[in-house]
């Protein structure tokens, strides 16, 4: 009896501390800034407006720009759906969070997903009193424990992997549309995902304003097969593929629209990218890496740079261009040193706060970006130069043979952007200075086994 009384004192007690501290999460984020991540999929740096692309419409994006920051120098942490995402959301290279491998991304039959070791935004925000979700498409994994909803998530609404992820012959099931661990709809009807998504983003806003919220809304498309709802089919004069970015356009409109009419604009930070650069081999259905060489799926700049945005009134200067080095690695530290939520010191990682870039208040602390394929070095920039120690083109016809440089290729990006012109006979100091900087790198990388293959195996040292 007496060990009875004992054990409902403690709950109770228990209970009331952890109600304390939600109620002292909750205050302290008052004045926290609320944050939105709009992540588009193989969207290329010279496909909006703001960027140079003649046809495409990109009116609600192009004043995002004129409205906040606009990075002319921001990469994806690689030219692949999954491990790009991975890293955004980790703030670490796939490489050490596990989602690299020779099947490169998840599919409907993958086993794995993003561990739970990993420290996630969403888990970093709940952690501070942040109530979160995640809209659109996942890709780390579409097992329960993988879920949006296992890695921080209040909830979360979208599909679980990618949209041409429905073929019949390799036995995948007709393309699932989720609501948490639910399946809403199967096959889901696509040319309704845009404006669904958007719907469901703008309802929470609305439904939250008065907390403190984290929304990370990853778009299914520009990624083919593309679809347009019947409002924006037909209406670009870039045709199907401008249809769809016209339509994301709107949608990013609407959130704005939705920020500013609820009294949040000058609370929120709202930053645009995409996940890697855009897919050539589509052709007329793929989008454009504008001056960058090739896109998605290689390590040249139009695979892994990307369009970047941030806004945020009163914080981030109206009509700003940021020439240095960013990344979405760069993303989880930044969000954690705006709310306070710490991370956990038992790992390693690879971004950088953007504060000082956002707020105006010093330089990026990032001088140096590391371009993987897969589990192996392919090339490193420094300041304004990129040395390739390996190259390959990304898909089909363009992926040439595979080409180990010894020494490395070099190219001033300032100077050469669409990398024609090698400059490392010249120049042997500025690679000895890029070894360097490998060599410390790879003494701090324990990979762990590979996430994305069937039977994981331990990456090449």
């Amino acid at each position: 009896m007496g060990d009875s009384i004992i054990s409902h004192v403690m709950l109770a007690l228990l209970a009331t501390t952890v109600m304390q501290q939600q109620t002292d999460n909750s205050a302290t984020n008052q004045d926290e800034p609320n944050v939105v991540i709009i992540f588009t999929d193989d969207l290329g740096y010279g496909d909006l407006g703001c960027y140079g692309h003649p046809t495409i419409a990109t009116p609600n994006l192009d004043q995002m720009a004129a409205q906040g920051m606009k990075f002319t120098d921001f990469y994806s942490a690689c030219s692949v759906c999954t491990p790009s995402r991975a890293a955004l959301m980790t703030g670490r290279l796939p490489i050490r969070n596990g989602m690299w491998g020779n099947r490169r991304v998840l599919f409907p039959n993958s086993p794995g997903g993003l561990q739970q070791s990993e420290v996630t935004i969403a888990r970093a925000l709940k952690q501070v009193g942040y109530e979160t979700l995640c809209v659109g498409k996942w890709h780390l994994g579409h097992h329960p424990e993988y879920l949006p909803t296992s890695h921080g998530f209040d909830q979360y609404f979208g599909i679980p992997y990618s949209n041409d992820m429905e073929v019949e012959k390799r036995g995948d099931p007709p393309l699932p549309l989720m609501e948490n661990e639910t399946v809403l709809e199967a096959p889901v009807d696509q040319t309704t995902l845009t404006k669904r998504y958007t719907e469901k983003v703008v309802s929470y806003i609305k439904e939250k304003k008065d907390d403190s919220f984290f929304i990370y809304y990853a778009q299914t498309f520009p990624h083919v097969p593309l679809y347009a709802s019947k409002d924006f089919k037909g209406k670009s004069r870039r045709g199907l593929y401008g249809d769809v970015v016209e339509e994301i356009d709107w949608s990013v409109g609407k959130i704005l629209d939705t920020l500013r009419q609820e009294g949040l604009a000058e609370k929120t930070l709202v930053f645009f990218t995409s996940d890697n650069g855009p897919w050539l081999i589509k052709m007329l259905e793929g989008g454009s890496a504008g001056l960058l060489r090739e896109g998605k799926g290689c390590t040249y700049e139009g695979g892994m740079r990307v369009p970047a945005l941030a806004w945020w009134p009163g914080t981030v200067k109206a009509g700003s261009v940021n020439h240095e080095l960013a990344s979405t690695l760069d993303l989880l530290p930044t969000v954690a040193e705006l709310t306070g939520a710490k991370l956990p010191q038992d790992r390693s990682y690879d971004g950088f706060s953007m504060v000082p870039m956002l707020e105006g208040t010093g330089p990026s602390k990032r001088d140096h970006m590391f371009f993987y394929r897969r589990n192996e070095l392919y090339a490193v920039r420094l300041g304004d130069h990129k040395a390739h120690y390996i190259t390959q083109g990304a898909y089909g016809k363009t992926a040439r043979k595979l080409e180990r440089h010894d020494p490395p290729q070099l190219y001033h990006l300032g100077h050469d952007p669409s990398e024609q012109h090698d400059i490392s006979a010249k120049n042997p100091e500025i690679l000895s200075r890029i070894d360097q900087l490998v060599k410390d790198h790879q003494a701090s990388l324990d990979p762990p086994p590979s996430q994305l293959d069937r039977k994981a195996e331990k990456p090449k040292s």
